[in-house]
């Protein structure tokens, strides 16, 4: 008979021990170095990140906030940049882009990618090359791509058939050139939350291999005057910790590949794989380096083409999380500490912090895990399993499904969650009308605000009412 329960294992019989990959730590104070930035350590009980105690951040800034390290930042960019040496490296600026950061992306060499008119707003503000950028998204409008055009950015990404008539009238309105990669969906699914795995068949980006829509698709940008055909575009999720499913991929890209030069006599000079590139949010978590992966990758590329008889295009990437997500961390303050009875005698400890799925909605709409530690004293108590819960109006509002915590975690304490960066203050929100923390960048002992925290006037200032 199984000993299941229908709610899950944290309500069956017996002791609350956490999912198998969560075992009880040696010392609950301790960091564990793989899922944190590259200068964040512990000092007499204090977390100090880029030089700075987050303890005196907090006493300057409150909570909740976000902290990012500039080094790691850096060091995380020069690493894709120079492990994918013979590659364009394209951050995606989606998982989180300020015009700081923005500016950091030029300064290392690697060229940007927005996907919105607010993206490239900010890419624009912060003076980076346009030709170094690259535009994306499945319902680009008239005015978006025109605009996109007008600053001449170096490659628009199509999605639709409606996107090809739409940039070919604005270019021929303008009399100009204008360079794009056609993105196409390989049907291949990443080993990843269903909502964020973005190649298999049913799905709203690109056009379908199978169908014979991107070869259509090929055909048409070819034919149109104005349009300078690139090559293909291919991404197959997020979280991905190997390359087996970029190989399946870039096979059928490559074979799409080469059946337009042999058909249509046409050599796209480019190929983009996309991103996807996983983190350790946890110790179940085991990302490979971006040289690994750029062996790796390459070795698939070149094999494939050394198969099909033709010259391998220049190739890029565009990593966004794996760049930004371990060089943030979010530091909040304990509100209440509320143990709650479950079945069989066991008790979980629900840890009330000042934030939430406002500043993180990532574990409520991915189902998420993140880790935790306390980050402004040395506790010697026993560790208990902790759920770490922010203060909205929502039972599914949690930020640390489970985490062992000191046992005498208590109000007034600080807790920082690693891994923060990527697609945390990028999908904030103002829900039950909380204000956006800031991002306070640190760097050799000194701290600088990219994003300030939003105030009651800022919440009020579309609130025509309010007026």
């Amino acid at each position: 008979m199984s000993t299941t329960h229908e709610a899950g294992w944290a309500h069956a019989p017996g002791a609350l021990r956490g999912p198998a990959w969560l075992s009880p730590p040696e010392d609950p104070n301790a960091l564990v170095p793989l899922l944190w930035s590259s200068t964040a350590h512990k000092r007499d009980g204090d977390l100090v990140v880029g030089g700075v105690a987050v303890a005196d951040l907090v006493a300057e800034h409150n909570t909740p906030a976000y902290v990012l390290d500039e080094d790691d930042f850096r060091s995380r960019a020069r690493a894709f940049r120079d492990g994918f040496a013979d590659y364009d490296v394209y951050y995606a600026g989606k998982a989180f882009l300020c015009t700081a950061v923005a500016g950091w992306v030029a300064e290392e060499g690697l060229h940007l990618d927005v996907c919105s008119n607010g993206e490239l707003t900010v890419a624009l503000r912060a003076g980076v090359d346009p030709a170094r950028i690259g535009y994306h998204g499945n319902n680009k409008t008239h005015p978006e791509l025109r605009r996109a055009v007008d600053a001449g950015v170096g490659r628009i990404v199509l999605d639709s058939f409606a996107e090809v008539d739409r940039l070919a009238q604005i270019t021929a309105e303008l009399g100009t050139r204008q360079g794009v990669m056609v993105r196409v969906t390989a049907g291949v699914e990443a080993h990843t939350h269903e909502y964020i795995a973005t190649a298999h068949e049913d799905q709203k980006f690109g056009f379908s291999i199978t169908s014979g829509d991107a070869y259509e698709a090929v055909r048409r940008v070819h034919e149109t005057p104005g349009l300078d055909l690139l090559g293909l575009h291919s991404h197959i999720g997020s979280q991905i910790f190997d390359s087996s499913g970029f190989e399946i991929a870039a096979k059928r890209v490559l074979r799409l590949h080469a059946r337009v030069g042999s058909e249509l006599g046409v050599t796209m000079p480019e190929m983009d794989l996309g991103g996807g590139f996983g983190i350790a949010y946890t110790t179940q978590d085991d990302p490979s380096e971006p040289a690994q992966l750029a062996r790796e990758m390459t070795t698939i590329v070149e094999q494939e083409c050394r198969g099909l008889g033709i010259e391998p295009p220049r190739l890029s990437i565009e990593p966004g999380r794996a760049i930004v997500g371990p060089s943030m961390c979010t530091v909040y303050t304990v509100g209440t500490v509320k143990p709650v009875a479950l079945d069989g005698g066991a008790v979980r400890t629900y840890v009330s912090v000042d934030g939430g799925m406002s500043d993180n909605i990532r574990t409520a709409l991915y189902d998420a895990d993140y880790s935790c530690t306390l980050a402004g004293r040395v506790s010697a108590a026993p560790p208990v399993l902790a759920r770490v819960v922010g203060k909205h109006c929502e039972a599914g509002d949690i930020v640390v499904r489970d985490e062992f915590l000191p046992g005498d975690v208590a109000p007034g304490d600080l807790l920082a969650v690693p891994g923060t960066g990527a697609y945390c203050r990028s999908m904030a929100s103002n829900y039950n009308h909380a204000l956006r923390p800031p991002v306070i960048a640190v760097r050799d002992g000194a701290a600088r605000i990219l994003l300030r925290r939003e105030t009651e006037d800022d919440l009020l200032a579309t609130d025509v009412g309010a007026s």
